[in-house]
């Protein structure tokens, strides 16, 4: 009986216990179905959209449109920060930081900015996100071959060809007379577009071999060239005879190079010149987007969850102590046994 009497005893000072808590300290049996502070939900950078702007003949502006995915909790203070780093030094090229502000709906918010940076080279555009000013996630895309960006003046669907069978610049020898020859040089341009330029010359440069000297130059118009076909255009130089030449045709647009090309040719009988060039098309190419690591971790938080606050304290509850009073008379009982 005093073995079943103390542990009556300790029961029903379990409960006391728990009585005089609630009264001393509210919080330590509030109810948890009541509204607490949360935890702000997580931003992550979803994807990255990078679109070529004004293009001038020294920069580009590259117009980046940043999506931000928002699940949870309200998430406040939300901003982000992209920058240019040059590829090849490391270099920040430039940077800008633009406020997201408050965000509350679970969805996605595309955020633009415009970097403008030097029209060569290759960067690697990075962008990270902050919530109150701890930065939360990063993601970044590399962009490489900008200078194949050409200025509104610059462009133009009329090239040389360049086909194997139809060299962009040949020549033939129209007369020879004395020491003198008279070359007639014929440059075949292909127009690629849809539309008729009307606007266009061809420059040609014939130099000697050996001291780069121009011998002689000249400037022809060009005809009108139908959109997909493709013209030769010709034109006739006189140079002294028994040389070899560089012949170096240039295409230009109202005062702007568009294309250029070159050939030789050999009148020297004892000496022979080529030309050895490799030309390579230079073009825009857009990295893929890799994502970065959160500083903290976030993850979805579901509604109506989250982390207490120090001042709500973790709480026994009103469950606590009923589990003390049933056990010791669970004990009790299977002691008579």
């Amino acid at each position: 009986m005093r073995r079943e009497t103390a542990l009556a005893a300790g029961a029903v000072g379990v409960v006391l216990l728990a009585v005089v808590a609630a009264v001393l300290a509210p919080g330590a049996l509030a109810d948890p179905s009541e509204e607490r502070p949360v935890r702000p939900g997580p931003v992550t950078i979803a994807d990255m959209d990078i679109s070529a702007g004004d293009v001038t003949g020294d920069t580009v502006a590259l117009n980046v449109t940043t999506r931000l995915s928002h699940r949870g909790p309200p998430a406040r203070n939300v901003s982000l920060r992209v920058q240019a780093v040059d590829t090849e030094s490391g270099l920040v090229e430039t940077a800008r930081t633009v406020s997201v502000g408050n965000l509350s709906a679970e969805r996605e918010v595309a955020v633009p900015t415009t970097l403008t940076v030097e029209r060569e080279g290759g960067y690697r555009i990075h962008a990270v996100v902050y919530r109150d000013g701890e930065r939360i996630d990063s993601g970044a895309r590399e962009l490489r071959g900008l200078e194949a960006l050409q200025p509104p003046y610059a462009r133009s669907d009329v090239r040389f060809a360049s086909a194997d069978a139809l060299p962009p610049v040949s020549f033939s020898v129209a007369e020879a007379e004395g020491n003198r020859t008279t070359l007639a040089v014929q440059s075949a341009l292909t127009n690629g577009g849809d539309e008729q330029p009307e606007d266009l010359r061809v420059t040609v440069t014939l130099r000697q071999a050996d001291s780069n000297i121009v011998a002689n130059r000249t400037s022809v118009q060009v005809g009108s060239i139908r959109p997909g076909r493709t013209e030769t255009v010709e034109t006739r130089l006189t140079v002294p005879a028994g040389y070899n030449y560089y012949i170096d045709a240039v295409l230009w647009k109202d005062g702007v190079v568009i294309d250029s090309a070159r050939g030789a040719a050999n009148l020297d009988p004892t000496e022979t010149i080529s030309v050895n060039e490799t030309r390579r098309e230079v073009e825009l190419e857009v990295g893929d987007f890799t994502r970065g690591e959160g500083a903290d971790g976030d993850r979805p938080v579901p509604e109506g969850t989250g982390m207490p606050t120090a001042s709500g304290g973790s709480g026994f509850g009103v469950g606590v102590a009923l589990v003390a009073v049933v056990a010791a008379a669970l004990l009790a009982r299977r002691k008579r046994q």
